[in-house]
């Protein structure tokens, strides 16, 4: 006999309903953000004079994103599949845009100028191919019960499109998002020789690419950058690649100036001294370039010391394990995937933040999900959150043996 949780557990009356675990998770970061971003934040509140103002602008956008959040969890479910659909078209518009008349920060042209604002399509991207990919793979093989080969194809392709137009700019969030789907197809059934098809030859591709760019003269990184406008950050990715995210064993042997986001992050986990500064009382803030988006979890670490580490990774690993449970309790596919494929995206993206933080991996420009200073990925990251809840409010147990085929499908 199968074992269910009374669905007390995911549902509540009144203003916040569904997963009331979820809820407090993602209150617990944005307060976690509000706090940190404001301590992260000093040395632009000082060098602008305004004291005030970014944690301002940023707890208006934390509020404003909570907002989304309450407001797709009261959604039905079944609307996703026509927000997603519709975003998949948008999404790629501002894609385009962004290639050829984007804004450019930091040397990468991510963002696009929105009634004064900049917003990053990425983000959209993100959403809308989940989204959109969970609702293909619906589709079932009558006879096998597998992903039906149409709806695959499908998938594939989009992915591939949306890939292909944010790698230029920002390759993580394009490895990110190939990752997540590849996901999708394997849960979703899809037959695991296409699935090995695809992967394995990207594989040896990304081995090769990822020898060649440890090799490569920067100069001739440069030269090439130069020369062919889709590859201009080729020398910021093998600049990253070779300078790796770690320390030499001769702390005298590094040059602070000439990488200083490495160097700085360590510094702040280092004098940490294990239980931390307290907050507030962070030094490297002030030495550490954006200390309050890439790098914010190190300055937690130095203000919050091993435990409140801990505590930030916890909470986006239960997280995933309450997106999953709530996944396993639902009827129809197409919100299961959406769940899924939402909160494996999330965490992803925070642990590839926490491991650049701590020196496991290279830099790759990937803010901490719900606490990092952000615009577009806070009001997107909500809406995830929010995606999650709704589902949850009316999950239920998948009826074993259940198969929906492509004509029937959701």
């Amino acid at each position: 006999m199968n074992m269910q949780l009374p669905h007390t557990t995911f549902k509540s009356k009144g203003w916040l309903q569904g997963d009331m675990a979820v809820w407090m998770i993602l209150i617990l970061l944005c307060a976690i953000s509000l706090i940190e971003v404001y301590s992260a934040s000093s040395r632009d509140s000082y060098a602008s004079g305004r004291y005030w103002g970014p944690v301002l602008d940023h707890g208006f956008m934390v509020f404003f994103g909570l907002f989304i959040a309450w407001i797709t969890h009261i959604m039905p479910c079944k609307l996703f599949k026509l927000i997603c659909t519709f975003l998949v078209l948008v999404s790629i518009g501002m894609l385009v845009y962004a290639l050829f008349a984007g804004q450019r920060i930091n040397g990468a042209g991510r963002w696009i100028s929105f009634f004064g604002r900049s917003i990053q399509p990425s983000e959209f991207a993100k959403l809308s191919t989940i989204g959109f990919v969970s609702f293909l793979l619906t589709m079932r093989n009558k006879e096998t019960g597998e992903a039906h080969m149409g709806g695959v194809k499908f998938a594939l392709g989009l992915t591939a499109v949306m890939c292909l137009l944010i790698a230029s700019e920002n390759f993580s969030t394009a490895g990110m998002l190939f990752v997540v789907v590849m996901a999708l197809l394997w849960i979703g059934k899809t037959p695991t020789k296409v699935i090995l098809w695809i992967v394995l030859p990207l594989i040896a591709i990304g081995s090769i690419g990822f020898v060649t760019a440890k090799t490569m003269p920067i100069e001739t990184a440069r030269e090439i950058g130069q020369n062919v406008s889709a590859l201009h950050r080729l020398p910021t990715w093998v600049g990253r690649l070779q300078k790796g995210g770690s320390l030499p064993e001769d702390p005298k042997e590094y040059n602070v100036n000439d990488n200083q986001q490495v160097a700085h992050a360590q510094i702040a986990i280092a004098t940490s001294n294990v239980v931390g500064k307290g907050p507030g009382n962070s030094v490297e803030r002030d030495y550490l370039p954006m200390a309050f988006s890439d790098y914010i979890y190190a300055i937690i670490i130095e203000e919050g010391g091993i435990e409140m580490a801990a505590l930030v990774l916890f909470l986006y690993l239960f997280l995933l394990y309450r997106a999953w449970r709530i996944a396993g309790r639902c009827a129809t596919r197409f919100p299961a995937y959406l769940v899924m494929g939402l909160s494996l995206m999330l965490v992803m993206q925070a642990l590839i933040n926490m491991g650049v933080a701590v020196g496991l991996l290279p830099v790759t420009g990937q803010p901490l999900p719900l606490v990092s200073k952000g615009g577009t990925s806070t009001i997107i990251t909500c809406a995830y959150i929010g995606m999650i809840l709704s589902v949850s409010r009316s999950a239920r147990k998948i009826p074993e043996m259940e198969v929906v085929d492509c004509e029937n499908a959701e």
